[in-house]
């Protein structure tokens, strides 16, 4: 599949500066791209590679300044990293799995299952009773179903997602490879003899729409009520979500975070890499939270920055650092300040 440069400008609504004509039918890095293939530069420590690349065409911010002849012809456009998203999700409509339609076999699709137009569903997938399904829906093999599950249009669940009982997913969600939706939440009550007794999770999961969710990313159905990821969040791989979290909209978790039951997390949060959150607590819109931190009470100012274990602020956090560093230097020169003070009131008891 080939496109021109003029038709890769007229999807994105960008400028062109070069050959019109000139094809692509394949992209690439653009210190690997060759002829024939399309880049992309956004981050300014690749510009280095402007000058040397072999790819037909480039897609680049307006701001880019060209300092002496290129092989590629341009697209400029507003922000270019965007904008080859943009035509990479149209390439994987096409040639992916939004291509595919229709059920294969062997899977388990029950009669009381309900289905939009363009469903695909991939062999060895499970379907429980009383599902349904949007339109576009897309279905990997090895899915697991349970039983009233609901899916809205255009979702796509890779090989080995796994949704319980009464989960309900929005439009646009991607599940990715092995994410576990509405296991049972961790509640056991301890017992006089020292035992645990389990406290049945009654709740579901609900996603709202154009969420996306890492591979092997697990996600506990509430005790009562529902866990709640409200539209656009992005979770990566391997992260924990407790029983009634609830996490606002376009907040994202890096990998490998847990989140402790019935927190609640305000919208527009971005969430580092191994950051450890308690539970019943809330963390205010717009907070930022430094990778491998540990949060222990609520934020309730937004837009606060927190690093550490436990979580205090970031700024300070800094500050407290460098003068942690210079504490061995700090000794010294007090040392030496006592030293001058012994020097001056031994001098001072000879004048007596």
């Amino acid at each position: 599949m080939q496109f021109s440069a003029l038709q890769l400008a007229t999807i994105l609504n960008g400028k062109l500066e070069g050959d019109p004509e000139v094809k692509v039918h394949n992209i690439a890095k653009i210190e690997e791209a060759g002829d024939g293939m399309l880049s992309f530069i956004a981050n300014p420590k690749y510009e280095e590679f402007l000058y040397s690349t072999q790819a037909s065409i480039l897609i680049v911010n307006d701001s880019l300044v060209i300092e002496r002849p290129i092989k590629p012809t341009l697209i400029r456009v507003q922000d270019a990293y965007s904008a080859f998203a943009l035509l990479l999700e149209q390439y994987q409509k096409m040639v992916g799995a939004g291509a595919k339609t229709g059920i294969q076999q062997p899977s388990h699709v029950p009669a009381s299952v309900k289905m939009g137009q363009g469903v695909f569903i991939g062999a060895f997938a499970y379907l429980g009773e009383n599902v349904v399904l949007g339109d576009n829906v897309k279905i990997y093999p090895g899915v697991y179903l349970g039983d009233n599950v609901k899916i809205g249009s255009n979702t796509v669940l890779y090989p080995g997602v796994k949704l319980y009982d009464n989960s309900v997913v929005g439009n646009r969600v991607i599940l990715h490879a092995g994410c576990v939706i509405g296991g049972d939440g961790f509640g056991f009550a301890p017992q006089a003899n020292g035992t645990y007794k389990k406290v049945p999770q009654v709740g579901n999961v609900i996603i709202h729409d154009d969420v996306e969710i890492g591979a092997n990313t697990t996600i506990d159905r509430a005790t009562m009520g529902s866990t709640v990821i409200h539209a656009g969040v992005k979770l990566d791989n391997l992260i924990q979500i407790a029983h009634n979290v609830e996490i606002g909209s376009s907040t994202v978790i890096a990998a490998q975070s847990g989140v402790s039951g019935s927190t609640k997390i305000g919208k527009n949060c971005v969430i580092g890499g191994q950051v450890g959150i308690v539970g019943h607590i809330q963390i205010a819109d717009g907070t930022k939270i430094n990778a491998q931190s540990g949060l222990s009470k609520s934020i309730t100012t937004p837009n606060t920055a927190l690093t550490g274990s436990p979580a205090y602020d970031y700024k300070s956090s800094l500050k407290s650092q460098a003068i942690f560093r210079n504490l061995p230097d700090l000794e010294k020169r007090v040392k030496e300040l006592e030293d001058m003070v012994k020097q001056l009131l031994a001098e001072k008891a000879l004048l007596r």
